[in-house]
């Protein structure tokens, strides 16, 4: 398997997650199926009830996991794998100078009417 991103790896984690959903409900059609047998399997009912079972709390897991990562992102904390607080940042300090060149210009402007007054 070659290295994901972290971007690429949450979409792949994605992705897992629903192959997991798909496992649940294969799962519970098995455990039902079993039991329209006039004499349901007790072993094979078991079975597909303790699949359902883990498959569920790994499904609940990992959306936990993937709700506590948009938390994260969404309340502007870092996190591993986003650029956004740095290129938040970058984009503060260039309205910075910007906003410093305008005030600057201002500056000379004013200078340059105080020189010219006699």
């Amino acid at each position: 398997m070659g290295t994901y991103g972290p971007a690429n790896e949450k979409l792949r984690n994605l992705e897992e997650i629903e192959k997991e959903i798909a496992t649940i409900l294969q799962s519970a059609a098995n455990a039902i199926l079993e039991m329209s047998k006039e004499k349901p399997a007790e072993r094979s009912l078991d079975r597909h009830a303790l699949q359902f079972t883990a498959s569920v709390q790994r499904v609940e897991m990992e959306l936990s996991s993937q709700i506590r990562y948009l938390t994260q992102v969404a309340t502007g904390q870092p996190h591993e794998g986003s650029s956004y607080s740095s290129r938040k940042d970058a984009q503060m300090a260039v309205n910075r100078v910007e906003y410093s060149h305008i005030k600057v210009r201002d500056l000379a402007k004013t200078c340059d009417q105080m020189l010219e007054q006699p």
